[in-house]
């Protein structure tokens, strides 16, 4: 066991939870997969960012679920493991079938003595990953499965994720979006603001012409969120090589005084066949 708890933390790779809490907590990641002419890629195990972004320009892969089997397979490897109890935190429902098949394993496995909460985070990427690392944290406070399971419920909605993308194009392509938002954002280069709504589906949050406009507009998107609360940690990702995230950071920390902002680099491989390159996201997660 990676730590004395009676609960595992079980995670699809479209969550980007850091390695270094995947490594120091029990956390399972299931990868999805990237699908090149019926080859099939783990994400983030058999193909990186940078290799997704440079095929691109000659294909558009398609994006899939594991397989029943595996999910299995990592449920068996959770209870050798010796956690008779799971904590199953994914991006939306609305935007993958990634939760509705862990659900289905856990059935299975309720019969070997595994109990399974599943938590639909209604977000997706780091906006997804961030209750996972609220979770994990609470193994250190000593709390056991019960306790986290409900103050993961009462978390629900303290986290949110605004992120600029330079087309729609992807998003259309592989059917998260309508044919009609997608030419709505290549008119006089507006430049559109991407987010999640309360179902858990992508919705634009505003548009801007130009880049810059556009980033300053999530900027204080993120601001309107994280002033909320008390306190908030404020992640930054990007897809591909993007400049100037070190400015954003500064940015962030100028507007809103009590938060931790953390500059965490790429998003996973299979989100980054949605978006292409060019994305900066940002991710607000209210601590108090």
């Amino acid at each position: 066991m990676k730590n004395k708890t009676d609960f595992a933390i079980l995670v699809d790779s479209g969550c980007d939870v850091p390695i270094e809490y995947q490594e120091k907590y029990p956390i399972y990641v299931l990868p999805l997969y990237i699908n090149y002419n019926n080859t099939l890629y783990k994400d983030r195990i058999d193909i990186t960012p940078e290799e997704v972004y440079e095929k691109l320009e000659f294909e558009i892969p398609k994006t899939s679920l594991p397989s029943y089997q595996e999910t299995a397979d990592t449920f068996e490897k959770i209870y050798e493991d010796g956690y008779s109890k799971i904590i199953a935190i994914h991006i939306s429902r609305n935007l993958s079938g990634t939760l509705n098949l862990v659900r289905l394993v856990s059935e299975e496995y309720k019969e070997k003595g595994i109990l399974t909460f599943t938590f639909d985070t209604k977000n997706i990427a780091i906006g997804s990953g961030m209750y996972a690392i609220f979770t994990a944290k609470h193994i250190d406070a000593g709390k056991n499965y019960e306790d986290t399971v409900q103050l993961l419920k009462s978390a629900y909605g303290k986290s949110r994720l605004f992120f600029c993308v330079e087309t729609l194009e992807f998003l259309y392509k592989g059917g998260r979006i309508g044919r009609a938002a997608s030419l709505a954002g290549s008119v006089l280069n507006l430049k559109p603001i991407i987010t999640c709504d309360e179902e858990g589906t992508y919705i634009i949050a505003g548009k801007e012409r130009g880049r810059k406009k556009c980033i300053e507009k999530a900027i204080n998107l993120a601001e309107e969120f994280a002033v909320r609360g008390k306190k908030a940690e404020i992640t930054i990702m990007c897809s591909g090589k993007v400049l100037g995230l070190e400015k954003i950071k500064e940015r962030l920390e100028q507007l809103i005084p009590n938060c931790i902002v953390t500059i965490r680099g790429q998003i996973s491989p299979v989100l980054g066949v949605h978006v292409g390159p060019g994305l900066v996201g940002i991710s607000i997660f209210i601590l108090e």
